[in-house]
């Protein structure tokens, strides 16, 4: 395992940032970069594949994307307010505003991931103009810009990380026996959900997992916080400007993003006095709606896959981790509407400074290099792997436990779900002892 400094190539950007925030470094910079275990490879080697110009956006093809996107937004919400109030009969104008809310939220979705390359710097070169842009699509969106941008940054540093990550960090075994009340040496004899109860519980995180995880960090390990782990309603949430997730340079960026929401919520409140609750929640918090539903679904299968390992601290490197995420394919909308957020998410994780619009070609220059390292599932439907990552994708154990840790990965294991109190409660707890240790 490598430990030497790696020097990474990048591109001069203007740069306003708070002071003792690094939002400009590779990670691979930050913490032990590592090879690929196969052939050696390091994170210098694979940038070194890549052309130059894919590291660098163009204002046009920024522009191009984000204006086409406003377009559409626009378009289909001043068409379903002129034209579906028109059509008198229920059992067609209900369906109508079903599939104007599925379209819509398609859209929204694609704006959202506009906001989200520019919490990476990938709009332009210009830091301030990358704010800009993602702080007024997120706050439109109802997303803490700021507040998302520093916990996200975090998370591609440590990404698949069990003691620091951010993102979806399952439970080990002690863990998850003891959110079940079950003997944790018997953990195999446990059957998975019925059908109904895994479809309920599908249901209940696509509808709140995005905005629960805002509230109170679920997902993430504990190691993940800036502070010990705060009992008190949204000290761990990504509102409070002293939140256990943000250092205290942090507070104005927080207030900035809370202060971006709030100004959404007037707009929504005035439109509403304007032409309805109704209306208004046809028009905007149905396709919202489905927004979540995406982020949770791109997100969760990114990271969960019966073939991808998570990795305990002292096994864990930076390339190790960026390459434990899997590459997937949801055809026409992926490429044309998510801007290729799905389909070429393991090189977003080796350098999330690529533009979505170069991210096929830098993932073709990488992959033979990458080899075994590089993890696809584009063959199977995208929305039927939920079932399958949420069944087969519970809790984590080591390949081999009479291992060092160093010398082992984790892996996902089968059964049924916790209940989500119980994580909650317990995750934290747990967490704390690993850190610990």
């Amino acid at each position: 395992m490598s430990t030497t400094t790696t020097t990474i190539t990048t591109v001069k950007r203007s740069s306003y940032s708070a002071k003792g925030l690094d939002f400009d470094s590779h990670p691979a910079e930050i913490v032990t970069g590592g090879q690929v275990s196969t052939n050696n490879i390091s994170v210098q080697d694979l940038r070194n594949a890549i052309p130059a110009y894919c590291f660098k956006p163009t204002l046009a093809k920024s522009f191009y994307y984000l204006f086409r996107d406003l377009a559409l937004v626009s378009g289909l919400m001043t068409a379903a307010f002129k034209l579906i109030p028109l059509i008198e009969n229920p059992l067609l104008r209900y369906p109508a505003w079903a599939l104007y809310g599925w379209v819509q939220g398609l859209a929204m979705t694609g704006l959202w991931v506009i906001g989200h390359e520019s919490g990476h710097s990938n709009f332009s070169t210009s830091n301030l103009l990358n704010d800009i842009v993602g702080w007024t699509l997120h706050s439109a969106l109802l997303t803490p810009y700021f507040s998302w941008k520093s916990s996200h940054r975090r998370h591609h540093i440590y990404a698949n990380n069990l003691a620091k990550d951010h993102n979806y960090v399952p439970p080990q075994r002690e863990e998850y026996a003891n959110s079940l009340l079950f003997d944790v040496d018997r953990l195999e004899e446990l059957t998975e959900d019925s059908p109904i109860v895994t479809l309920l519980r599908i249901v209940l995180q696509q509808v709140i997992g995005f905005p629960w995880y805002l509230l109170t960090n679920i997902t993430a390990s504990q190691g993940s916080l800036h502070k010990p782990h705060s009992k008190n309603f949204l000290g761990n949430s990504h509102f409070l400007p002293h939140s256990t997730i943000f250092r205290p340079e942090e507070s104005h960026l927080i207030i900035l993003s809370d202060l971006g929401i709030g100004m959404m919520a007037v707009a929504l409140h005035y439109v509403s006095t304007k032409i309805g609750f109704e209306l208004m929640a046809l028009l905007y918090l149905q396709p919202y709606m489905w927004v979540n539903h995406w982020i949770v679904a791109i997100t969760y299968l990114h990271h969960t896959h019966p073939d991808l390992p998570k990795f305990e601290p002292e096994a864990w490197t930076f390339l190790k981790g960026a390459t434990a995420t899997v590459d997937r394919e949801f055809g026409f909308i992926g490429k044309h509407m998510f801007h290729n957020i799905i389909e070429f998410h393991v090189i977003h994780h080796l350098f999330s400074r690529i533009p979505q619009y170069y991210a096929e070609e830098a993932t073709k220059k990488v992959i033979p290099l990458l080899g075994d390292a590089y993890h696809s599932d584009k063959q199977r439907p995208f929305l039927p792997s939920l079932w399958e990552s949420f069944t087969r994708c519970q809790w984590v154990e080591p390949d081999d436990p009479t291992k060092e840790p160093k010398d082992r990965a984790m892996w996902y294991k089968a059964g049924p779900s916790p209940p989500v109190e119980a994580m909650m409660m317990k995750k934290n707890k747990y967490m704390s002892d690993l850190i610990r240790e």
